[in-house]
């Protein structure tokens, strides 16, 4: 096969490519890895000093593996969805050879000597990878504001946070620096910045996605997975990232379906709408444009319907994992974490082994009662957040207050962690303002199919994902 080239390409077109439409024009030919792979290089060198989604661009290392995907798609070898395009990850994923820091002075020059599994398996479907994301310090807060290389910042208003601790994921994604990045959630950090950002940010069932070779927040808790454009890049994405893992602990050897052709017909499907904590204290925006969201939801949908679910809202196996994997660190080098950050890990120490034990207890009683919700709806619809990005200066200017305007800003995801089931934010609107709005759609355990497919329908049915901020 001949290579098309493009000389005179616009690569503010090719950037802004969904992930799924790059890979169409890779494997007929029409574009080549280099080009995409440049396109975003150049992206990420007009924008990042503004946005600060990057920590480390690895650009030779991502034009080798272009060149040799193009070599290889002119050889008629291509190998699936992901061959040849730009993606990243958040710097707490291992990536032998490329430092990776947590966004912690902790780890400011730590090189892994393995990569982690999903970099692994993005390597073998033939990625680009581009470098490593900006997050909020070891992951632990959901505003993306503390870092020891600055915030990022949100492409639609640079002075607003993009939520956290995925941030430079979103921030990266919605800015099209790359195609598709690989973010980790705990409490939302996937979801919220995901909404934050106006992309999409899917959280896969606890144990589908391997979490092997990623710097933990909480064992018990963390979930690692895609964010994109649209629902069918995510899609895509999973299809790469999914299975199992036998040298991961919390990897669950279960089937992996074929999510690239999980769309289709929704009308049979039941949507519950639990309340009344997801829907209490809206803003006024966030309420008016979900409610419209669940009346397009209305017609795609067989019913849509009020709905209890149980929730734990407790934060103990959070703080006590923390602590676990820092306290070490904490004690020897408590200079080298933020000071928010390190007052967040030393507040587990103050967590017993009987209260740790019956925190993890009660998250397994958890997600053994939520099985049952899935009796009389197939899927659950909430707002992802319940409040607006913050202005980064107003959250810095009071560290002290921080934390709980975090646990407000992940009221509504961090439930779904707790309960390890899937759940994706998608763009469901826009404050006059400008600022994107999320909708989070979750679904039964191992159903990723099912929110996937929802999630398309509605994506398809309105226009919210064809939005881009202005950039240039």
């Amino acid at each position: 096969m001949q290579m098309k080239t493009h000389d005179n390409a616009d690569a503010t077109i090719l950037a802004q490519l969904t992930l799924a439409e790059a890979s169409a024009l890779v494997r007929g030919g029409d574009v080549s890895p280099v080009e995409l792979t440049e396109a975003c290089l150049g992206r990420i060198e007009r924008l990042d000093a503004k946005l600060n989604a990057f920590i480390t661009v690895t650009a030779e290392a991502a034009l080798a593996q272009a060149r040799a995907a193009e070599a290889a798609i002119r050889r008629g070898e291509w190998i699936g969805a992901l061959h040849g395009i730009p993606v990243a990850l958040k710097d707490l994923i291992d990536t032998a050879g490329v430092r990776t820091t947590a966004a912690s002075a902790l780890f400011k020059d730590r090189v892994p000597g393995e990569d982690a599994e999903v970099v692994r398996r993005l390597k073998v479907a033939g990625a680009v990878l581009l470098g490593k994301l900006n997050l909020h310090e070891c992951a632990y807060g959901g505003s993306g504001v503390i870092s020891y290389f600055g915030a990022a910042r949100n492409p639609w208003d640079s002075e607003c946070a993009t939520g956290g601790s995925s941030s430079g994921a979103a921030a990266a994604v919605a800015a099209g620096m790359c195609y598709g990045a690989v973010g980790t959630d705990t409490g939302g950090s996937v979801r919220e910045p995901a909404a934050f950002c106006g992309i999409v940010g899917l959280k896969p069932t606890y144990g589908r996605v391997s979490t092997r070779g990623v710097i933990p927040l909480a064992w018990t808790l963390d979930h690692v997975g895609p964010m994109t454009r649209t629902v069918t890049d995510a899609a895509l994405m999973l299809q790469a990232l999914a299975g199992y893992d036998a040298n991961d602990a919390t990897s669950v050897d279960a089937a992996v379906p074929d999510y690239a052709n999980a769309f289709g017909d929704t009308a049979a499907l039941r949507l519950g709408v639990p309340s009344p904590l997801f829907y209490d204290d809206l803003d006024p925006e966030i309420d008016a444009t979900v409610r419209a969201a669940l009346a397009v939801l209305g017609k795609l949908a067989a019913s849509v319907r009020p709905i209890d679910v149980p929730l734990d809202r407790d934060t103990t196996t959070l703080k006590a994992e923390a602590y676990a994997y820092h306290h070490e660190f904490a004690a020897k080098s408590p200079e080298l974490y933020q000071p928010a950050t390190l007052e967040r890990i030393r507040s587990g120490a103050e967590i017993s082994a009987a209260d740790y034990i019956a925190g993890r207890r009660q998250t397994e009683e958890l997600r053994r009662a939520v099985r049952n919700i899935f009796d009389d709806v197939d899927l659950l619809v909430t707002p992802t957040t319940c409040v607006l990005p913050a202005k980064i200066s107003d959250l810095l200017a009071d560290l002290g207050s921080l934390r709980a305007k975090e646990n407000v800003m992940l009221r509504n995801t961090r439930p779904f962690d707790s309960m390890g089931l899937p759940t994706i934010s998608i763009p469901c609107g826009f404050t006059n303002s400008g600022l994107p709005i999320g909708l989070q759609i979750s679904g039964p355990l191992w159903g990723e199919a099912m929110v996937l497919r929802m999630a398309h329908a509605y994506e398809q049915a309105t226009e919210w994902h064809k939005r881009a901020p202005n950039l240039e």
